[in-house]
């Protein structure tokens, strides 16, 4: 499917019989809006692109989107008319790959996200220490090639820290954990436990147990941890809202979750009320003979005639499958042996025999199937499993997904756009694997990895999101990604094979229509047209136009969902974003008229810097850079200016007051 004008007929009826709907025939015009926004730049991401500057909302839609002239017939005596001053507004953002239940639980255990080891140990050691004994201590997010020593960890370095509880750390992929010895023994792990199929448990040069394990290995210490009660589940899926809600992510894709969870965990909150994120659901589905295939089968799909659940709000229409692990995890399944590990080449979930009666369940019962597949082998696999069951059933429109889609030889690329599958993508994940890839596949597999451009260029579209947990959840940071293939930190310069970017247009496309187009939402969602879903995002900076460094430390000042605003930024204090993240300071700002003063003890936290002072100077120094500024001393605590101390350090500065952030960017 092109990506040049699909959807176009559709919306132009859709938004036509919306119009005729809602707006009958007469000489007194058209009906006063519920509310009006005017005087900004919006985005529409319509197929041509057009930037306008005003909307109308009446209920949960878009009745007019243009110009300001145009914009006064919708205004009545009870019409909010919010005036945006020139800001900036996209579609409300289309999360195409995450897991939101997964992000919930995140939320309630410890954050481990690509901190150093001794912190993570350090967290585990205060855990431990608050817990019983024999409570579960979890957490996730650790990225063993971002230490110093990129080794996997063992588990005497749990040991030490927690000898009298069981503790289970994911790494940040998802596809390995790290456990204590506690752990293994309540999972029944010894060093003659074989490994099963589509896991591995990992050895050390003397055949005892590392500690670590890969995919479905990790599944015997996951059984022993105690089950989330529904109303903590309940309250993660709010957090998990919140935090979508405040990067302007008004629509997520679960990449797999239970029929119960959705019927148990969704179901409730929406009808209460309290859910409000749009979600498109996806039904875990690992056998052709199990509970689940019988209840694919008992409740097909009609895919001319989905109704979504809960006024537009919850789609289950789709199925999630697993075909291997994880590039960082060496359980990636492979066609040839890895590059850094001779005779290995991952773990593939299922034979090609076992994995296309999976397939063909699902698809025969009208659903479309999502399949995770990473390493060549496994996209080679779900590929030849796609294609049996079309040939077997031909479907004019299936849209069969694989998630990731990031190894792959370049046959099998041309093969599945040839098919109509899509690839969905994740752009931060080529920026956090980039560190290993190569190596992991050598320089001839890389060629065709991480491919977007290629993609992109033989006309096919690319749904993007961030697999939070896996990587944070911040849409632009994907954006950034995206357009710089650097990660957060700047890093490589010039970025790592800049040949497969995205443009600024894709990089917006890819979390707007496209992923709206991936789960067959195109008509309601993901770009702002008459008809069509009021969801949409006030940001502090133009992304189309503002240094590609400062893409990443985007805010959100408004998310409105449905017409309705379920987001407002609180802009009273200052904001530094430093790597793509807010620095954490406790004690208050110090402003004078064109100047931010922040404390120097926090700062110096935040930066991981040193410091000495002499007399009212200080000399501070980050990395191999250094600065000389001012102290400042106020009510007892010292303060440095912040553009003084970052443009010393060598680095860009730019303040966005609209949100009150200080964006640090690179070198000059």
């Amino acid at each position: 499917m092109s990506r040049k004008g699909f959807g176009r007929i559709l919306g132009t009826i859709l938004a036509l019989t919306m119009l005729l709907s809602i707006f009958p025939a007469s000489a007194a015009g058209p009906e006063p809006a519920d509310s009006v926004y005017r005087n900004g730049k919006i985005y529409t991401v319509n197929e041509d692109f057009t930037v306008v500057s005003a909307i109308a909302v009446k209920g949960d839609r878009l009745v007019y989107v243009g110009d300001e002239a145009g914009v006064e017939a919708y205004i009545g005596a009870d019409t909010k008319v919010v005036d945006l001053g020139g800001k900036t507004v996209i579609p409300g953002l289309v999360e195409g790959h995450m897991h939101v239940t997964g992000l919930g639980s995140s939320l309630m255990n410890l954050d481990c996200f690509w901190m150093p080891k001794q912190t993570i140990l350090d967290l585990v050691k205060a855990a431990a220490e608050q817990a019983e004994p024999g409570e579960w201590i979890q957490g996730r997010g650790w990225m063993n090639t971002v230490w110093e020593n990129t080794d996997y960890p063992t588990k005497e370095e749990l040991d030490a820290v927690a000898p009298n509880n069981p503790v289970f750390l994911t790494r940040a992929c998802g596809h390995m954990g790290w456990a204590n010895s506690m752990a293994l023994e309540l999972g029944g792990i010894t060093k003659d436990t074989p490994n099963p199929q589509g896991g591995e448990y990992l050895k050390d040069e003397n055949g005892e147990l590392l500690g670590c394990m890969t995919d479905t290995a990790m599944n015997p210490i996951r059984a022993q941890i105690p089950e989330l009660t529904l109303e903590q589940q309940r309250q993660g899926l709010l957090k998990a809202q919140e935090q979508l809600f405040s990067y302007g992510l008004t629509s997520a894709m679960d990449a797999g979750n239970s029929i119960e969870v959705y019927e148990e965990v969704f179901g409730p909150l929406y009808e209460s009320g309290q859910l409000k994120l749009r979600v498109y659901g996806m039904i875990s589905h690992t056998a052709a003979d199990n509970e689940t295939a019988q209840y694919l089968k008992d409740h097909p799909i009609d895919p001319d005639n989905y109704e979504l659940l809960y006024n537009n709000h919850l789609s289950l229409r789709c199925v999630k499958m697993f075909a291997d692990g994880s590039l960082g995890a060496r359980s990636a399944a492979m066609l040839e042996p890895y590059s850094d590990r001779d005779d290995h080449i991952g773990d593939y979930r299922y034979t090609q025999e076992e994995i296309d009666p999976i397939v063909k369940v699902a698809y025969d019962a009208g659903y479309q199937v999502a399949t995770h597949a990473i390493g060549d082998g496994a996209n080679h696999q779900v590929i030849n499993a796609y294609e049996a069951a079309i040939k077997a059933n031909p479907r004019e429109d299936h849209r069969l997904r694989i998630e990731h889609f990031q190894i792959v030889a370049p046959e099998d690329i041309d093969r599945a756009l040839e098919l109509g599958i899509l690839p969905s993508m994740q752009t931060t994940h080529a920026t956090s694997d980039m560190l290993v890839a190569e190596d992991r596949v050598g320089s001839e597999r890389i060629k065709t990895s991480y491919a977007w451009r290629t993609i992109l260029d033989k006309g096919g579209i690319i749904p993007n999101g961030s697999d939070a947990p896996v990587e944070l959840v911040n849409p632009y940071h994907g954006l950034y990604a995206a357009v710089t293939r650097c990660n957060r930190l700047g890093s490589p310069e010039g970025g790592w094979h800049m040949e497969q970017a995205m443009t600024r247009e894709e990089a917006l496309r890819s979390f707007t229509n496209w992923s709206a187009y991936a789960e067959f939402n195109e008509d309601i969602k993901g770009s702002l047209e008459v008809g069509k879903l009021a969801d949409f995002v006030v940001l502090d900076r133009d992304i189309m136009t503002c240094p590609e460094e400062d893409i990443k430390d985007t805010q959100a000042l408004m998310t409105v969902s449905g017409g309705e605003v379920v987001f407002t930024r609180d802009n009273s204090k200052p904001t530094i974003m430093w790597n793509g993240l807010p620095l954490t300071f406790n004690s208050p700002f110090y402003t004078e008229p064109g100047t931010i003063y922040a404390p120097l003890s926090d700062l110096a936290n935040g930066l991981t810097a040193t410091v000495t002072r002499d007399g009212s100077k200080a000399t501070i120094t980050v990395e191999d850079k250094t600065a000389e500024v001012e102290i400042k001393t106020v009510n007892g605590v010292e303060y440095v200016g912040v553009r003084a101390l970052f443009e010393g350090l060598g680095r860009n500065v730019t303040w966005y007051g609209l949100s009150s952030c200080v964006s640090v960017g690179w070198l000059k």
